[in-house]
């Protein structure tokens, strides 16, 4: 007899994670499977995908199964109040994965309203958490684009080849870089200033001191930096790295941003960042930091290492219901999968086996 249900590796993930913002105070977040298709093509640029599955309703308005959900709560929240959200939610979009339009469950939270440093050490936190959730090798790359906007200020660069500049510094194209800075002809402790982004990273305490004088007014954003990743390593979080190449879209994200990543998977599982270029584009005054978790590139991580069931769970017969039922929940709260069988199936694919009743 299986006591548990089957779940998928983004169902279980999703577990627990709605288990980790509960518990820092993350309220959930329920809305609607669509948005009017207005709302996306007005923030395209936002978007992981900008291929949306649209229908018209009975009023005749174009709508939009939802392929975003921070779009969703920002339009549909209302500036002064401060709130922390978190969601498990469908989207609906073209997959990393199978380059078709899928449902992909995604989960993630937003901080919306007053946010301090202690609310984007949370979040950063969070992220970090989640990351660990789901791996024991992870790694989250920060940034922060007061550094990157001010270096690239004060270069004296065309608005255009700043553009350019941006764009080789999210591919880590530093050779790219390096000949628009030619073709300018820009100071050399400018075009220094704008390798030294190309070149730094790594742990924070170890690349931090390699960014003092990068920028007179990135300064304020250096210092921020700083104590944010000084806060980090003191919480234990020791996953973090310096990399300016997270840049995400500047016209919507300001501040920190970063990415995460685990073992198994070549892109980022997790992006964030502060977006309150978003919000005022919306329409909004408050101030906002979050962040998602792509759980449908799990199915990567675990292809070919896939079990039937994580624990086998056999007791003898004559077993007492009520403690084998409790036993399995116990062993489950976490997500885990629980099979409390009497006998263990030649062909059952599993991490472990505990005998009901026996020290593991």
């Amino acid at each position: 007899m299986n006591l548990q249900p089957v779940f998928t590796p983004d169902e279980r993930a999703a577990f627990k994670l709605r288990a980790l913002y509960r518990s820092r105070g993350y309220r959930p977040y329920n809305m609607s499977k669509f948005e009017e298709y207005d709302l996306y093509v007005r923030n395209k640029d936002f978007l992981v995908s900008d291929n949306v599955i649209t229908f018209t309703d009975t009023n005749g308005r174009l709508m939009a199964l939802k392929p975003d959900v921070t779009l969703s709560i920002i339009k549909n929240g209302t500036d002064g109040t401060d709130e922390k959200v978190y969601y498990t939610e469908n989207v609906y979009r073209v997959s990393k994965g199978t380059r078709s339009f899928k449902e992909i469950m995604q989960a993630g939270l937003e901080c919306i309203g007053t946010v301090d440093d202690y609310q984007i050490l949370e979040v950063l936190t969070l992220a970090a958490e989640s990351l660990r959730s789901v791996s024991d090798r992870s790694v989250l790359d920060v940034s922060h684009l007061g550094i990157v906007s001010a270096v690239l200020e004060e270069s004296g660069l065309s608005r255009a080849s700043a553009k350019e500049i941006l764009s080789f510094l999210g591919e880590k194209n530093l050779h790219g870089a390096l000949e628009v800075c030619a073709r300018e002809e820009i100071a050399p402790n400018a075009a220094q200033a704008i390798k030294t982004l190309f070149t730094t990273y790594g742990a924070p305490a170890e690349v931090l001191p390699a960014l003092e004088g990068i920028s007179q007014g990135g300064k304020e954003a250096l210092d921020q930096l700083k104590r944010l990743t000084e806060a980090l390593n003191a919480a234990g979080i020791d996953t973090v790295r310096i990399d300016f190449s997270v840049i995400n879209h500047m016209s919507y994200y300001n501040g920190i941003v970063f990415r995460g990543f685990v073992e198994g998977i070549p892109t980022g599982i997790l992006s964030g960042g502060q977006y309150d270029n978003l919000m005022k584009k919306l329409g909004r005054k408050d101030s906002a930091i979050g962040f998602a978790v792509y759980l449908d590139l799990l199915e990567d991580l675990l292809e070919g290492e896939e079990y039937d069931t994580d624990t086998v769970l056999l007791y003898p017969e004559g077993a007492d219901p009520a403690a084998l039922a409790k036993r399995v929940a116990e062993l489950s709260a976490d997500g885990e999968r629980v099979s409390a069988l009497r006998t263990l199936p030649e062909k059952l694919t599993y991490r472990r086996v505990i005998r009901f009743g026996e020290e593991e």
